[in-house]
């Protein structure tokens, strides 16, 4: 079987094993997306969802963000960790926002990348549950399970695994399988050792590889 073939019969399986998967951070508009990403940085996808309840309240919208001191954002944003730097990015983002986009998020990935605190990840993550273009989404668990799974050898760089897997995945496919390998590798194949295989639907194709 080619890394190809397995990708396939991958995404087919993790399909029906989570059919309704979709980004785990609350959002319902794009900004709020850019925001909640950059927080979700070495913090669960749930303290950021209670977090940023706290911060819409205060400042609803691009213009009040963009205007809002960074200490008070700071005090809100402050339980996700690092939280002077992620203040700062999201400051320096909404006024980016406000003072070229008109309020708006762009929808190129060069533009995205040009965005304080937004990288490949971030990027790809808007480009497909904001805009619905191909994008593939290397956060730990897609890291850690493509190269369980062998679809990757050993590579850990997310920019590597990336270009590797737009070699394998077909670009409809991407954004949804990489939202269903994290419910997988939270659920299943855990960053545990010895992880769940026994009641994983992929067990008999997967390489693996104790990753």
């Amino acid at each position: 079987m080619t890394k190809k073939q397995r990708a396939l019969e991958i995404i087919e399986r993790l399909k029906k094993e989570y059919p309704d998967a979709g980004c785990t951070l609350d959002y319902d508009q794009a900004w709020k997306l850019l925001v909640s990403v950059r927080l979700a940085a070495q913090c669960t996808d749930a303290r950021v969802n209670i977090v940023v309840e706290k911060l819409y309240e205060k400042f609803p919208d691009v213009d009040a963000l963009a205007d809002a001191p960074v200490e008070e954002i700071e005090a809100i944003v402050k339980p996700c960790g690092l939280g002077h730097s992620k203040a700062r990015d999201i400051s320096a983002c909404m006024k980016i926002l406000r003072d070229k986009y008109q309020g708006k998020v762009p929808d190129d990935f060069d533009e995205l990348l040009s965005l304080p605190g937004v990288g490949r990840k971030s990027a790809n993550l808007v480009m497909g549950d904001v805009f619905g273009k191909p994008a593939i989404v290397t956060d730990t668990h897609c890291i850690r399970l493509v190269n369980r799974m062998g679809l990757v050898d050993g590579i850990k760089e997310p920019a590597k695994v990336e270009k590797e897997l737009w070699k394998i995945i077909p670009p409809e496919e991407g954004s949804d399988f990489c939202h269903r390998l994290v419910y997988h590798g939270r659920e299943v194949c855990t960053a545990r050792t010895h992880p769940y295989c026994e009641k994983c639907c992929i067990s008999d194709i997967c390489k693996k590889v104790g990753v």
